[in-house]
């Protein structure tokens, strides 16, 4: 199931990848063999009309889905060669998602709501509440950990998704459209977040954006068109 990338720089390389739904029996073709090679510790940012695969790109990297065809390998493991339930496990623990909409639990308080991926970790209650303390502290939420959704901002609300996707220490988050609910200054708060884990805490980032301000902040934009990259 674990391939070794070549010198362990790549955290994600495709090769050949495709991506192909079925409407009834017809076929509708997404993703059209790409090959991309993404480094450890990197930046990027996804473009592209709608419609042009960024999403269905973004799910494989993340292991939401499986390639039609090709080969995909992420932080080390051939993720056309698992089953749903090894993806997931694997998921679990390399992966952190941020979305444009936040998925908070509203009857859960901040703390809570970041606490939730921990519970597949079978640790003690006492750990997962530190470490939930530790993750709202770095995106600048300590003051508010006791705070339901419905009394944050939306800018607040997506930095307790952010400090959910972090909690459980993934290789690589990935974030879709993660500023498009956003106002111009709350957006330039998450970006600024974002940056600070990559360059500080060394985080392979992947953000699919419609907004060329944020894909700015990447260190790479890559464009899609209809299925290829461009």
């Amino acid at each position: 199931m674990s391939e070794a990338t070549n010198g362990a720089e790549s955290m994600i390389r495709l090769q050949g990848v495709g991506k192909t739904f079925y409407r009834g029996k017809e076929p509708l073709e997404v993703l059209k063999s790409l090959d991309l090679d993404i480094a450890e510790g990197a930046f990027e940012a996804l473009m592209g009309p709608s419609g042009s695969g960024k999403s269905t790109l973004l799910n494989l990297i993340a292991g939401l889905d499986a390639p039609t065809s090709g080969k995909l390998i992420v932080a080390g493991s051939n993720l056309g060669e698992m089953s749903e339930g090894q993806r997931a496990a694997w998921r679990a623990s390399t992966i952190g998602f941020v979305f444009q909409t936040y998925n908070l639990l509203p009857v859960l308080k901040a703390v809570e709501n970041v606490e939730l991926p921990l519970l597949l970790a079978k640790l003690p209650a006492a750990e997962r509440r530190k470490r939930a303390e530790i993750a709202l502290e770095v995106v600048g939420l300590k003051d508010r950990m006791d705070h339901l959704p419905r009394q944050l901002s939306g800018g607040q609300e997506q930095r307790v998704t952010i400090a959910r996707a972090i909690v459980t220490d993934p290789k690589i988050i990935v974030a879709d459209e993660p500023t498009g609910d956003l106002d111009r200054d709350s957006a330039n708060d998450i970006l600024n977040l974002l940056e600070r884990l990559n360059k500080e805490f060394k985080k392979t980032i992947v953000m699919v954006t419609h907004d060329p301000a944020a894909a700015e902040r990447a260190s790479i934009v890559r464009r899609l068109d209809k299925g290829n990259l461009v």
